[in-house]
């Protein structure tokens, strides 16, 4: 009896040991089989910017039902940071952009450098031409004689124009006047009896290409009655557009010969202006100029006659940048506010993960990765509306000026009947820069708070 009731106590104790050796051979197997394994894992996953952090910076982006007001306050950021940084583009492409045709155009029909002579009239200026055309860096040398006239056509208006007594080689040599005729030719020019005049004058005064425009010289014959104005009429024999409405609509280009006789200048002329490769380099030919010339001279260059016009101009485009970037400051705000707003909302997160083990490094980069990336695609965002834009910014603003019914920046103010808009690369990297550098700097605070939250406080009452 006492034999058959101990029988199964040993059975049941002989049948249980496999199941407990099973189950101290399956919790000692893994570290005896891969325990290398275990250690590469724990150190990848520790990693700074590793794979864990980023998939929960990632999941902290995306929106749920309860966290819908954090996320428009990212998506606020988001397009902030957008229209800051394009807006910045397109404002500083066009200010270069203005800039360039400016330049391009004033000195397309300006010299570089103007040589007047000193002492005495310049009456061998035909010689100090081909000297000067001769210097390393001189394209051309273009003698010249400028008078103000009253001008008008057979209609009867008038309006003041600037005549310039032009060699007819010279002006062919001026492409953006011989490459830009918009009717006519200058082979009445060449004759000597014809003149070249602009597309706004001719529109102004009813003139075409072979109409008779009638010039009147304040300082004319002398007479014993006293000087009269010399009044002459001459054919128009061309009829260009540069595109700078200020010139197009007072300039006139007369051969040098008979402007020399209506200006009672024969043989001599008043300036000789000089063409150079490199405009920005004209102090380095002032020397070989003087050498060249021989004789006592005035040099002036673009600079000195244009300096008060450019330097509003380049003071414009720093102001502008500067309070552009305020747009692209307050979005970087917003950043901070969202991140803030979205740690609060996460603290009993972050306790779980610190108490699994994520240090408070880990928890930073986390939060740091979730502001940045709103920065970052914001950014790049912006760079490619900037770019799409500047890329069709005339037919923007002939759309909207279509949409208005105004002209939008219009010529007659502002000198070029097209919109520029000139990229920047180094202009461009600065601004795509200080936009990523404002929204890494706004996340530091934020991310900082995050990885500082005490994980008993956060799940006291949880």
């Amino acid at each position: 009896m006492s034999a058959a009731s101990t029988d199964p106590k040993p059975a049941k104790a002989s049948a249980t040991l496999p199941k407990a050796g099973l189950k101290t051979a399956s919790k000692g197997a893994p570290p005896k089989e891969t325990p290398s394994g275990d250690k590469s894992a724990k150190s990848a996953s520790s990693r700074p910017f590793s794979t864990f952090e980023r998939l929960v910076a990632w999941r902290y982006l995306r929106s749920r039902r309860k966290e819908a007001f954090i996320s428009v306050i990212a998506g606020f950021s988001f397009i902030g940071i957008m229209l800051g940084v394009a807006t910045l583009i397109i404002v500083m492409a066009v200010m270069n952009g203005f800039r360039t045709e400016l330049i391009s155009r004033i000195l397309g029909i300006n010299g570089h450098m103007i040589v007047q002579p000193l002492d005495g009239p310049l009456d061998n200026y035909a010689d100090l031409a081909t000297r000067f055309s001769g210097i390393k860096g001189v394209t051309m040398a273009i003698p010249m004689i400028e008078g103000q006239t009253l001008a008008s056509g057979p209609g009867g208006a008038g309006t003041g124009a600037l005549v310039r007594g032009v060699r007819a080689d010279d002006l062919l040599k001026m492409k953006s006047v011989s490459d830009h005729l918009k009717s006519g030719d200058l082979t009445g020019y060449a004759a000597g009896g014809g003149v070249a005049i602009g597309s706004r004058m001719a529109d102004q005064l009813g003139l075409q290409a072979g109409s008779t425009i009638t010039l009147v010289a304040p300082e004319g014959d002398v007479t014993p009655m006293g000087v009269n104005p010399r009044v002459k009429s001459y054919t128009v024999s061309a009829i260009f557009e540069i595109g700078m409405s200020e010139y197009d609509a007072s300039i006139i280009f007369m051969p040098l010969e008979e402007a020399q006789l209506y200006f009672n200048a024969e043989g001599i002329a008043q300036s000789i202006e000089l063409f150079v490769e490199n405009p920005d380099l004209v102090d380095s030919l002032r020397q070989p100029v003087e050498d060249a010339a021989q004789r006592q001279v005035l040099i002036s260059d673009w600079r000195d006659r244009n300096k008060t016009f450019f330097s509003a101009l380049q003071v414009e485009r720093n102001v502008m940048f500067m309070i552009l970037t305020l747009i692209v400051l307050v979005a970087a705000l917003n950043i901070v506010s969202g991140l803030i707003m979205l740690v609060k909302d996460k603290g009993s997160d972050i306790a779980i993960l610190r108490t699994m083990g994520a240090s408070s490094g880990a928890v930073m980069r986390i939060f740091f990765m979730t502001g940045a990336a709103i920065g970052i695609v914001g950014t790049l965002a912006g760079v490619a509306l900037g770019v799409v834009v500047c890329l069709n910014i005339e037919s923007i603003r002939q759309f909207f000026s279509w949409i208005s019914g105004t002209t939008i920046f219009n010529p007659e103010l502002y000198f070029l009947s097209q919109l520029p808009a000139d990229m920047n690369l180094g202009e461009t990297v600065a601004v795509v820069g200080m936009a990523i550098g404002l929204s890494f700097l706004a996340t530091i605070f934020p991310a900082w708070r995050a990885s500082r939250l005490d994980p008993v406080q956060a799940l006291r009452y949880e």
